[in-house]
């Protein structure tokens, strides 16, 4: 029920806009106006797609969030509060979901997602951010500098405004989360998200690089980001520790097996596998050079990833291995998901699109 995050072209141009966001924080009419209807909303860019045991969930741009309960053949669109762009979708189980977007926003969903609350956005969270670090000083929690460093950081994203967003949300089970973005931006919850708390003093970055993607298994969790760079938490979060990996370009997607077996994939098709939970890695050789945006583990076994030039890569060997598909080159992707009926849907540049397996996998499945 996992979302399969999207940044690549799509969210690296996202980011650089919510990264000038003068005039956005001067009208932060977005942050509070509905997302408009349209009687085509699942045409729109859409940036990220996830299954749960009733329906599929796509969202996107200008706060479109679209739901299909009949994989993926018809789709209606879903009442939203915000008309930010919306990067990346979660569901607990078949009612309550989390969506994470421009603006520092977060919503809630308690019905399926036919409709969304907002919990707070980027303004309220450079408030909290302030007042938790100027308490943190107040009380001598750590060391000295370390501690002003955290009150400047965090009096600048007041002054700066929602110019930073959020770029995935990752429930470990229904009460522990965390959601993750630009400049190291972090939280986590262990109330099912009726409270979150910053969590940047957890992971070893302490260049504040861009956080992308996360994903877990057991006890482990990982962290893909820009420059190359991994975090490692081995003790269910509580610390995130920086692993070294043999790229330095972006990493925007993260396939974690049980076995803890890790799949790093981003930028120019670069896409590199671990099988003792980062220690070692080495070079998957890719059929293409455009950068990897999503990626779904099959019901079926296999892994599929999108790119950015609309082509979907298979693997039958773990992810040793990859073979483009046969199926015919696609709109510029961001996502996929796989719905219950067996088949692949993806979002992209020209909204959601169903595929069939046997389209995907060509006659040797």
């Amino acid at each position: 029920m996992r979302c399969n995050r999207t940044v690549g072209a799509l969210l690296t141009a996202a980011l650089s806009l919510a990264l000038s966001w003068t005039a956005y924080a001067a009208v932060p009419g977005p942050l509070a106006r509905p997302a408009q209807r349209s009687p085509h909303a699942e045409n729109a860019v859409l940036v990220a797609v996830t299954s749960t045991p009733e329906r599929l969930v796509a969202v996107g741009e200008r706060g479109i969030v679209v739901l299909s309960d009949d994989n993926g053949a018809t789709w209606r669109q879903a009442k939203v509060p915000v008309s930010v762009t919306l990067t990346s979708v979660q569901f607990v189980d078949a009612r309550e979901g989390w969506i994470v977007g421009h603006g520092g926003v977060l919503l809630h969903s308690k019905d399926g997602g036919e409709t969304w609350e907002k919990q707070f956005d980027g303004i309220e969270l450079a408030q909290t951010l302030l007042r938790v670090a100027q308490k943190r000083l107040q009380g001598k929690e750590g060391d000295p500098e370390q501690l002003e460093r955290q009150v400047k950081a965090a009096e600048l994203m007041v002054a700066d405004g929602p110019d930073k967003p959020f770029l995935d949300v990752h429930f470990v089970n229904k009460r522990t989360g965390y959601i993750l973005g630009s400049y190291n931006l972090i939280l986590r919850t262990d109330d099912g998200g009726q409270h979150w708390q910053p969590w940047q003093t957890h992971i070893d970055n302490p260049s504040g690089l861009h956080l992308y993607s996360m994903a877990g298994s057991g006890s482990s969790l990982y962290i893909v980001g820009e420059q190359g760079s991994v975090f490692r938490s081995q003790n269910d979060g509580a610390d995130f520790e920086a692993v070294q990996t043999p790229y330095e370009g972006s990493y925007f997607d993260l396939v974690v097996s049980s076995d803890d077996h890790l799949l790093v994939s981003g930028l120019r098709g670069s896409t590199y596998r671990s099988s003792d939970s980062g220690a070692e890695w080495s070079k998957v050789d890719v059929p293409s050079s455009a950068s990897i945006t999503g990626s779904v583990q099959l019901r079926e076994g296999g892994i599929v990833l999108v790119n950015q030039s609309g082509q979907l890569l298979l693997s039958r060997d773990k992810g040793n291995s990859f073979q483009l598909s046969p199926l015919k080159q696609l709109p510029p992707l961001a996502g996929i998901t796989q719905s219950a009926d067996g088949g692949l849907v993806v979002v992209g540049m020209r909204g959601v699109t169903r595929v069939s397996l046997a389209s995907v996998v060509g006659s040797e499945q």
